[in-house]
């Protein structure tokens, strides 16, 4: 019976330490934004301008990359704490997997590490861990040792989104081929097509009318029919059909582990 008390005691024992170096590990934080600077190492203008080209990528691609700065990941590894993060966030699409999170944990001792690069399943043949481990040590880590953090992470990204190019991935919803892009191939002289043909069919009907002797008034269109130029309730031209504005968020992505670390 006192052994069996003892094991309780172990067991408990283990329960509590187990739950206190759970507490100990760095949370992660919310996904809001596709740069997250929790370190202080970038300033306004710096963080928008990242902001800006990686928002302007995944527009033009689908793919999403986030860069994450913390002071540490102590007393985690960098690449155990990326993957918490990457199952935290899942970036990239769904059933695409082209998701890249660029870390950074600049307080980290060198045993464990303070650069990082996760790849999601989907782009690991084209950024691969040989090509992101290039990436960290020849074009971050210089700018890094600058304390140029800015320069080191705009050549990071504008590395990672080069090798992503040459991946083979399905075009971002609404970019596919065909698809007119041009406003001025659905207009003339600054009217939408649709308006212009409208006009013309409404144009063609009253000449046709007053062409028979009848007014318009005989069938109804001297009065209100319902039809507004310039687009009324329930039109759709004229409809800019922008995004709502919406925050940030991951398409459900998956990541197994793909990338590779390094330091400055």
């Amino acid at each position: 019976m006192r052994s069996f008390r003892v094991l309780i005691g172990l067991l408990f024992a283990l329960v509590l330490t187990a739950g206190a170096h759970a507490q100990d590990v760095v949370a992660v934080p919310p996904l809001t934004a596709h740069v997250t600077d929790q370190a202080g190492m970038l300033n306004a203008q710096q963080r928008d301008a990242l902001e800006n080209v990686l928002k302007d990528y995944e527009t033009r691609t689908g793919s999403q990359v986030a860069i994450l700065l913390v002071a540490s990941t102590a007393p985690e590894a960098i690449e155990q704490y990326s993957i918490r993060v990457a199952d935290a966030w899942k970036l990239g699409r769904k059933k695409v997997d082209d998701g890249v999170i660029l870390l950074v944990a600049r307080d980290n001792p060198s045993a464990l590490r303070r650069l990082h690069i996760e790849a999601g399943r989907g782009v690991q043949g084209t950024l691969t861990d040989a090509q992101s481990r290039r990436i960290l040590t020849d074009v971050i880590a210089p700018h890094f040792r600058q304390k140029d953090y800015y320069g080191g992470l705009s050549a990071g990204v504008s590395a990672i989104t080069t090798l992503l190019d040459q991946a083979q991935l399905p075009a971002a919803a609404g970019a596919s081929s065909g698809a007119k892009t041009n406003d001025a191939e659905d207009s003339f002289l600054g009217v939408p097509i649709p308006v212009i043909i409208f006009i013309a069919v409404f144009i063609f009907i009253v000449l046709q009318a007053r062409k028979q002797g009848r007014g318009l008034s005989s069938n109804g269109w001297g009065r209100s029919s319902g039809v507004i130029l310039g687009g009324g309730a329930g039109s759709s031209w004229g409809s800019s059909g922008g995004s709502s504005g919406g925050g940030f968020s991951g398409g459900g992505g998956g990541f197994d582990g793909g990338g590779s670390s390094g330091d400055w």
